[in-house]
């Protein structure tokens, strides 16, 4: 802006400002004066409420009492008219009496077993009616039947006689009635004639303060509601009585005791009645509310002999501000001559202001928008142009630095929470997450809150393997899959580093999770492409939730660990949810681990030999060396068990080399002493072969030691070994096979490679998982799998040997269809070596 404009505008606006001050102030002054007013005529209005509410109690107390006498005088005149047992009376005789004495109903109440019940009522829903749970009613009845005086405080108390104060009928809360109770022992039966509804409710149109309240509303301009409210159930929910089967509220438990509640407010305006009642003054506040904008105010009242209550009145602040607005306009209509005769002025009086700086100060303003990299042409040599020249500096310069500080923000506040591989949320996006996930769950925003741990299964043997580079390209090919597995809502997926990802999910039940999971193994497990190599990959994964297993963060997460690791450890490819047995297998697996490291430096491992047989010839043509642990603390120790364990702490090459060492011996021994050409087959772990060309050299070496004739040697290798088609492991293999060593797959048909790997590998012989041969039955049925696996080797020209042979027919199903090499208990199970020995060499 010109500082022509300023100066014409400064004037102009001071001018302005005085009078709008003026007017302001004015203003202050009349609303202060008209809410004064309104607040005198509220209090004047409160007070003849509060007066006319006190006159209406006294009143209805004294038309109470009338009413007592009216109902005993018609008891006597019942007690005449009726016989002395209830069992002599009719329900109609009841009605025609209650119409001659003109009461709306007659019941007779008596007692029965540990109650007092209606035992006959002109009003049917009375019948069998229990007063038991009707307190201080209840024991004005035993009162009077024990023929003493009524001691309850409420109501009325005369001779024989009892009235109960007017209160909604428990046996139809449609009703409110005023009750007597008579009985001087004369009968077998409490007489209790009643009024009801309009006989009991005129008292209060006749003597309350309603119509008080409906002549303020309706002659006091801008009243629009006048209530008087029960503070203390006033807003609660759970003031209802439930008795006979009926639901209903207490008269004196109404929120509302007289008057309307039309303008609604239940919350804000139970919280002002607390004000007002416990600070004694009068409280308000202005609201719109039914599309007026109305001014409540609370007035407490505490009387000496009553609970205190409140008066609340509605007041329509629309025409204060009508008033008000006429007012501002008014004197506002007034000023405006004013400012337009200084606007001319000092329009005349800033014409004689130089214009020069006008440009300047226009991109002065553009460069305060944040408008930066204009470039003002610069003409003038003087100081002028020397500070355009310095703008056009400032405007580049500050562009440029804001350029790279946004950018390098964004790049910072990105890295801080996300992963810079696959560009997923990183671990300390995941725990702020999960801990905002939690306070909601507490605070009842969602319910459930589940925590899905997952870990690539055998990842660092591909990344070993394949090189890092591809390892990255895999675990964004992961990433991607499980991402497409998620819902759209409600879940989050993020990567926790290495191989580990970590997806909370919230508001979903337990299955529906699972199912997640479920479908991120089966989607992950297809094949992978990368670069050329055909990659098979699985997921181990596990579960913990929000608040079942824990409700502390660090926990749950801790909780989905151990459930993934329980996973890898049973084979790895499912999902396990956390229970409480992980934490004791946990430590289970550290006093093994800590155990086994031991046996092996002391080389207390055992080994144990099963019988390889030609069913055909019935000889032996070998031995699977097979290891066993007896620990002194543990005892035996299953091989499921602690092999496991073993690749996971790192020990499986030395217990490797424990078995071979013990295993190429004894055979060596065997073979010269007896004469024997027994072979040896020994089991490898797929972690062995992290470093193919040091375990070619360690097992040369082993072999020459102990003499023992490669011919005579067999690597039993599983299918997951062949997971990864890489040239280290398949130099390897060839490397050995070219040496004289044979090579098997071991439980064929229960992994993941590729049939193609059977004819680019240098594989010998394949064995039949135990499970196949399990299945077979007697009748050769479900013996398919192991057929074709015979078959297939046969095409190949590989030889085939069953394991788990344990029954006849099941040798002479294989024998029949040409596997003739077996091993299993019906031949012998493993046997120590001096067990071994004497079975099968000293005969």
């Amino acid at each position: 802006m010109s500082i022509k404009k300023k100066i014409s505008l400064f004037f102009t606006l001071l001018v302005l400002c005085i009078l709008l001050a003026n007017n302001t102030l004015h203003y202050i002054r009349s609303k202060n004066r008209l809410i004064e007013f309104n607040q005198k005529e509220i209090t004047l209005v409160t007070e003849e409420i509060a007066y006319e509410v006190e006159n209406s109690k006294n009143s209805a107390l004294y038309m109470e009492d009338r009413m007592a006498q009216e109902l005993r005088t018609a008891s006597i005149a019942i007690q005449r008219s009726l016989p002395s047992k209830y069992q002599d009376i009719s329900n109609e005789r009841l009605k025609e009496l209650a119409k001659q004495l003109r009461v709306s109903h007659i019941t007779l109440l008596a007692p029965v077993e540990d109650d007092i019940i209606g035992v006959r009522s002109s009003d049917s829903r009375e019948i069998n009616m229990s007063t038991k749970e009707w307190s201080y009613w209840y024991t004005s009845f035993q009162e009077l039947l024990a023929n003493r005086p009524v001691t309850t405080k409420k109501g009325m108390a005369l001779p024989n006689f009892w009235s109960g104060p007017i209160e909604v009928a428990s046996s139809n809360p449609k009703h409110v009635d005023k009750w007597g109770y008579y009985y001087d022992g004369s009968t077998n039966y409490i007489i209790n004639p009643y009024f009801r509804d309009k006989d009991v409710i005129n008292i209060e149109k006749q003597f309350g303060p309603t119509n008080v309240m409906n002549r303020f509303t309706k002659s006091l301009d801008g009243v629009l509601e006048l209530t008087v409210f029960n503070p203390t159930n006033f807003g609660r929910h759970n003031q209802s009585v439930y008795l006979n089967g009926n639901r209903y509220v207490k008269m004196k438990d109404q929120p509302i005791w007289y008057g309307t509640y039309i303008y609604q407010n239940t919350k804000r305006d139970k919280a002002f009645m607390k004000k007002a009642l416990k600070t004694g003054e009068s409280q308000r506040y202005l609201s719109e509310i039914n599309k007026k904008q109305v001014l409540k105010t609370f007035v407490p009242i505490k009387e000496d002999k009553s609970a205190p209550y409140v008066i609340g009145v509605v007041y329509d602040y629309g025409l204060i501000e009508t008033e008000l607005h006429q007012e501002l306009v008014k004197h506002l209509l007034l000023s405006l001559p004013f400012i337009l005769l200084v606007l001319i002025v000092s329009i005349i009086f800033s014409t004689s202001i130089t214009r020069p700086i006008k440009n300047v100060m226009e991109h002065v303003n553009h460069i305060a928008k944040g408008n930066f990299g204009k470039i003002l042409a610069v003409r003038r040599r003087d100081e002028l142009g020397g500070l355009i020249g310095n703008i056009n500096h400032l405007s580049h310069f500050l562009k440029t630095y804001l350029n790279d500080l946004k950018r390098s923000q964004e790049e910072s506040e990105f890295h801080a929470y996300h992963d810079s591989l696959t560009g997923l949320p990183n671990r300390r996006y995941f725990k702020e997450e999960l801990n905002r996930r939690l306070i909601e769950s507490q605070q009842k925003i969602i319910k459930h809150v589940a925590v899905l741990f997952m870990d690539i299964d055998r990842f660092k043997d591909i990344n070993d393997t394949l090189g890092h580079s591809k390892g990255d390209q895999l675990i964004q090919l992961v990433a991607n899959r499980i991402k497409a597995c998620l819902p759209p809502y409600n879940s989050f997926l993020t990567r926790q580093g290495g191989d580990e990802f970590v997806v909370l999910f919230s508001d979903f039940s337990p299955l529906e999770v699972e199912k997640f999971a479920r479908k991120i193994i089966l989607d992950v497990q297809q094949p992978c492409y990368i670069e050329g190599d055909e990659i098979f990959v699985s997921i181990s994964s596990g579960l913990s939730f929000y608040p079942e297993h824990s409700t502390n963060l660090d926990t749950l997460i801790t909780y989905a660990d151990m459930a993934m690791y329980a996973s890898k450890r049973q084979g790895g490819n499912k999902v396990m949810v956390y229970h409480e047995l992980l934490n004791e297998k946990q430590t289970e697996k550290m006093q093994i681990e800590k155990r086994l490291r031991k046996a092996i430096q002391k080389e207390t491992i055992e080994v144990y030999y099963q019988p390889k047989v030609d069913a055909r010839r019935n000889t032996i043509t070998g031995v699977e060396a097979l290891v066993r642990w007896h620990d002194e603390e543990l005892g035996f120790v299953s091989p499921e068990v602690f092999i496991g364990i073993a690749e996971e702490a790192g020990l499986i090459h030395s217990l490797w080399g424990n078995v071979m060492n013990i295993a190429c011996c004894q055979i060596s021994k065997w073979n010269k002493t007896f004469n024997q050409e027994l072979t040896l087959a020994v089991n490898f772990s797929p972690r062995q072969f992290q470093d193919s060309s040091l375990l070619v050299h360690e097992i040369k070496n082993v072999l020459s030691f102990y003499k023992l004739n490669p011919g005579s040697f067999e690597m039993e290798i599983t299918e997951s070994t062949l997971l990864i088609n890489t040239q280290e492991t398949i130099k390897a293999l060839h490397e050995l096979k070219e040496y004289g060593i044979s090579i098997s797959i071991d439980d064929f048909g229960t992994g993941y490679s590729s049939l193609s790997y059977l004819k680019k590998l240098p594989i010998d012989c394949l064995k039949i998982d135990r499970s196949f041969i399990q299945d077979i039955q007697e009748d050769y049925s479900n013996s398919e799998i192991a057929q074709a696996i015979i078959s297939l080797s046969q095409s190949l020209k590989l030889e085939v040997i069953a394991e788990g042979v344990e029954e006849e027919y099941q040798k002479a199903f294989l024998m029949e269809n040409g596997c003739d090499h077996m091993q299993g208990y019906l031949f012998s199970k493993p046997l120590a070596a001096e067990d071994f020995e004497a079975a099968f060499l000293n005969s």
